[in-house]
């Protein structure tokens, strides 16, 4: 960089009582207005500045989002949220959120036939939920069963290696709605309902919270949802 384009890239505050002048780097992001870099101003000036609710701050530097408030833009990636909300599902969003861009379409093929086939949880974390009470909240038990999951998956737990994050990652998008569903099973008092591969996944976490074996007929689940008081 020129000494002149460095020059033109700060902004210079002149204390008018001592006259003294300070110059200060200005930051330019992908998005959203240019940022005056303030952190030597204390330093230099021995003052701060006055910015209730930050409305003239930029609080941190973000490489995933970008928030205007005033503006109601919000953006992950560069991908506008309410477009997400519209246009994506909750498969693609999980997969930005892991790669940093949505999935072509033979990526989403091979990233949702991995998650469909991790589903299934092992056999024994079915007696984990034994050592709950009956009414305690489905959320404090699915805390404590989720935890467990490290006790079993031994390849995925090094937090430095990036294959084994990934790993840990798709597990936990896999299992997440079958413990879900084990743990409301299990405070209403029914059996526990196994994943199944046909289903899609806002499909299988249906099927798995809301069926019951009685419902079977003809290999297809009612989706129907009877309060637990008529189910027991």
């Amino acid at each position: 960089m020129s000494e002149t384009k460095a020059a033109a890239n700060t902004v210079t505050l002149t204390d008018n009582a001592t006259g003294k002048s300070y110059s200060f780097p200005v930051l330019e992001g992908t998005q959203g207005p240019r940022v005056i870099d303030i952190r030597k101003l204390y330093g230099e000036t021995g003052m701060f500045t006055y910015d209730p609710g930050f409305t003239s701050t930029a609080s941190c530097s973000s490489a995933i989002t970008y928030i205007d408030g005033d503006e109601g833009v919000l953006t992950h990636r560069g991908y506008a949220i309410d477009e997400l909300a519209e246009k994506s599902d909750f498969m693609e969003v999980c997969y930005l959120l892991l790669d940093g861009e949505l999935p072509t379409t033979e990526q989403k093929e091979k990233f949702v036939r991995a998650i469909t086939h991790h589903t299934m949880v092992h056999e024994q974390i079915s007696f984990f939920f034994r050592g709950f009470r009956r009414d305690a909240h489905p959320m404090a038990v699915l805390c404590g069963v989720t935890g467990a999951l490290s006790a079993f998956y031994h390849d995925s737990t090094d937090i430095h290696d990036p294959v084994q994050r990934m790993i840990a990652s798709h597990r936990l998008i896999a299992k997440i709605p079958t413990l879900a569903a084990m743990a409301y099973k299990y405070s209403i008092g029914q059996p526990f309902i196994y994943p199944r591969n046909d289903l899609s996944y806002a499909e299988n976490f249906l099927n798995m919270t809301f069926a019951v074996p009685a419902e079977r007929k003809n290999n297809c689940l009612l989706y129907t949802s009877p309060s637990p008081r008529d189910r027991t």
